[in-house]
């Protein structure tokens, strides 16, 4: 499917409070948009089984990119129409076919599965867990990675979207995991949590 699909009205209507919050980010001037795919994504990609894939708060679609080129059926989600838009014109000028929801999935149910690929990157909605791994495909991976508390460090932010030590994987301990880690980047000055986690 070529372009923005937006979701069935039902869904469509159940965007928050916070989102000119979001569209004020994306459609900044003084924004520096990460083009290339996370590495975490990146490093594990050969081990994840074909087909459908589902990206979750894509953002402008960095990673679903990155897997639609390597031959998956990708769908995007996000709040953002102004991310929605950028990630569909990236999709184009490469050839490449996304199908794009726009939602906040505070409020709304995840796309219907099976999916072989569930991925989340930079977010953290822990209402999703449970979803998260019910729309996964036996034998299907999750691929996960988001902040810590450990990034307080780095500068003010809401603990309440940070993980706390070993939460990913307790979280997903129903899920056989493959790989995990913990680590702190003083580079970029982030701490992150990545998960690879697969469904039996």
């Amino acid at each position: 499917m070529e372009g923005l699909r937006t979701l069935p009205q039902a869904l469509e209507l159940c965007i928050s409070g916070d989102f000119w919050t979001w569209e004020e980010r994306y459609s900044s001037p003084r924004r520096r948009p990460r083009r290339g795919p996370s590495a975490w994504l990146v490093t594990h990609a050969d081990r994840l089984p074909r087909g459908r894939a589902l990206d979750v708060a894509m953002g402008e679609g960095r990673n679903a990119l990155f897997l639609a080129r390597r031959g998956f059926e990708v769908t995007g989600v996000d709040r953002s129409p102004t991310a929605l838009a950028t990630a569909r014109a990236r999709a184009r000028e490469e050839g490449l076919e996304l199908e794009l929801l726009r939602a906040d999935l505070e409020a709304c149910e995840l796309p219907a599965g099976p999916f072989q690929v569930v991925l989340v990157m930079r977010y953290l909605q822990r209402s999703l867990f449970e979803p998260l791994a019910r729309v996964l495909a036996p034998g299907g991976i999750l691929v996960y990675e988001s902040f810590t508390r450990d990034y307080l460090k780095y500068g003010p932010r809401n603990p309440e979207h940070l993980l706390e030590p070993g939460e990913l994987r307790q979280a997903f301990r129903d899920l056989e995991i493959l790989s995990y880690r913990e680590i702190e980047d003083p580079e970029h000055g982030e701490a992150r949590a990545s998960l690879l986690a697969r469904r039996p």
